[in-house]
């Protein structure tokens, strides 16, 4: 097990947290680095877990600063999405402060599985074109219930809560890949703040280590964002593919 201050062990959390923010703003899956990484510096399961939403936290304001600076993020039905996944980031965090992660892990490889199928097969069905019109979230009650599910997913265990707010965004809200990743990022960081709160008073929390990803992933989603609105979501919609099948891949080995 490496010693988290050795140059060794802040390369590897460095260079895990800028690939993680950079996939995580593109599409989501970074997690899956970022708490390998802090496991195997020392930081037990669950302190691990609490620790990465710092990382989380820092990646989502960097991004969302930058789709916000370039007139990407769509602040009408924010209040719409946000609110149903900050209740269920609190009960997942809550969960989570009792209960194995390994329990969702069946239900995040199940459900990329089948958005990478989805995605294949049909990709207007989760990156519709930019042209197309956003369904308002009070248009769409079971949009907003999947996205009660997707904030009690990412308060629990946060690895891979991109793919699903993708697919509730563009498959049920109809939003491209760029607007949806501009309100993912926005929502990933409103329910981290609410999860990061139930961690830290449970002591779950190691702030350098914490810190120190921040940084990392907050340089590597501020490329990613600026990626995403250089390329546009046609490009994009084949990194989302890449990321899911390799996510599905690591879950699945695991």
């Amino acid at each position: 097990m490496e010693d988290l201050w050795s140059p060794l062990g802040l390369a590897a959390l460095v260079a895990s947290g800028v690939v993680a923010g950079f996939v995580n703003t593109l599409a989501g899956g970074g997690s899956l680095l970022t708490l390998p990484a802090l496991m195997l510096l020392g930081l037990p399961p669950d302190v691990a877990n609490g620790t990465n939403r710092v990382g989380v936290l820092l990646q989502s304001l960097g991004a969302v600063r930058t789709f916000d600076r370039a007139a990407r993020l769509d602040r009408g039905p924010l209040p719409w999405i946000v609110a149903p996944t900050l209740f269920g980031s609190a009960v997942g965090a809550a969960l989570a402060s009792s209960l194995p992660p390994e329990i969702l892990e069946p239900v995040l490889l199940g459900t990329l599985v089948l958005m990478g199928i989805v995605l294949t097969l049909r990709p207007g069905s989760l990156a519709p074109l930019e042209t197309t019109t956003p369904v308002h979230p009070r248009a769409n009650p079971a949009a907003m219930g999947w996205l009660v599910v997707a904030g009690l997913y990412g308060g629990f265990i946060q690895a891979g809560i991109g793919f699903i707010l993708l697919a509730v965004l563009g498959g049920g809200l109809r939003y491209d890949l760029v607007r949806a990743n501009a309100i993912k990022v926005l929502v990933v960081g409103a329910l981290t703040v609410v999860a990061l709160g139930i961690f830290i008073a449970h002591d779950l929390v190691r702030w350098g280590p914490g810190l120190v990803l921040g940084a990392s992933t907050l340089a590597g989603a501020v490329l990613g964002a600026r990626y995403a609105l250089r390329r546009g979501a046609e490009a994009l919609r084949w990194i989302v593919l890449a990321a899911v099948f390799v996510t599905a891949l690591v879950v699945a080995l695991r």
